[in-house]
């Protein structure tokens, strides 16, 4: 009989992690990071509760580090599979592990010149790049709607689900006892209607759902009084002769702000200025002028701050 554990993602919204244990094999979806608090963040740096080197293979939905955060770990640990994600996530998520990996490294060189001045144990980063070029070598990318057998018995399908680019749902059809029965895991779902991405799909058929809830305790305002507000924001600033820093999800949110300044200045209702970007890509970003807002527009996903251990880190995408 097939059994699902979740070791993450369970009581919060970080470190999507969750073990899929059939007579043929184990599976993990996912496999990311704890963020938020010193404490919460602390996670990262336990042990796997499960062994890495008996995991068969992993499933990932999408390359954000709550949900990919921790694979580069995983290999470095032991695990030697193959990690099954869609095309588009595949070349997204050396960008964002590598950037992860970095700021690691840059983040652990602060936190030992502490330790040492204060003549305590030093530490070691979560990973490192090398550890990253191990875990890239695993990948195996897969086009939405193909279905493969990644484990005996185990038929993966990746459906569309919005939210960045190469994000997919989960679906697994597991044959194990009289009868076959569906597993269809969200990942992140992005909302309909997004000026960039396609909207999510609806799953066909489900004997279970595993489903993320981290907006499903409230219901969204509509998308025309969210504009509303972030144009009036920016007319503010501008009356005002001020400066609008936004900070921002790397990948997803980033994209879509340039997106709806660019769209406000088209339609006249915000005035031309520079707006700058900073964001994990390979070479040092540059800024550019854009005709967007009334301001110096300035989106900058939390990522980009050096943050020390004992003080958190920032918000990565």
């Amino acid at each position: 009989m097939a059994t699902l554990t979740f070791w993450g993602a369970a009581q919060q919204v970080t470190g999507s992690c969750h073990l899929l244990e059939t007579s043929h094999g184990r599976l993990l979806l996912d496999c990311g990071m704890f963020q938020g608090e010193p404490a919460t963040e602390q996670l990262n740096h336990r042990s796997f509760p499960f062994d890495p080197r008996a995991i068969d293979a992993v499933v990932l939905s999408h390359a954000h580090l709550d949900h990919s955060g921790l694979l580069p770990k995983l290999a470095a640990e032991g695990f030697s599979g193959p990690v099954y994600l869609t095309g588009p996530s595949y070349d997204l998520v050396e960008l964002m592990l590598k950037d992860a990996a970095f700021l690691e490294m840059k983040d652990t060189v602060w936190e030992n010149k502490r330790l040492e001045r204060a003549g305590k144990p030093l530490v070691e980063p979560l990973y490192t790049l090398e550890d990253v070029e191990r875990l890239l070598g695993q990948r195996q990318a897969l086009d939405y709607e193909q279905p493969t057998e990644v484990l005996p018995g185990v038929t993966l399908r990746f459906r569309q689900a919005g939210h960045i680019l190469g994000a997919a749902f989960v679906e697994l059809t597991v044959n194990e006892g009289k009868h076959p029965r569906t597993l269809v895991f969200s990942g992140d779902l992005g909302n309909r209607f997004s000026p960039l991405m396609q909207d999510p799909q609806a799953p066909p058929h489900a004997d279970m759902l595993l489903l993320e809830s981290t907006y499903g305790d409230r219901d969204h305002r509509s998308l025309n009084d969210t504009l509303e507000e972030f144009r009036s924001i920016l007319a503010a600033a501008h009356a005002k002769g001020g400066n609008v820093l936004i900070p921002s999800f790397a990948v997803g949110r980033a994209q879509d702000l340039i997106y709806w300044l660019g769209k406000f200045h088209r339609k006249a209702r915000c005035r031309s200025t520079t707006c700058s970007s900073t964001a994990p890509w390979p070479s040092p970003p540059r800024p550019s002028t854009c005709a967007t807002a009334s301001t110096s527009t300035t989106t900058t996903p939390n990522s980009t701050a050096p943050s020390p251990r004992a003080g958190g880190r920032g918000c990565r995408s």
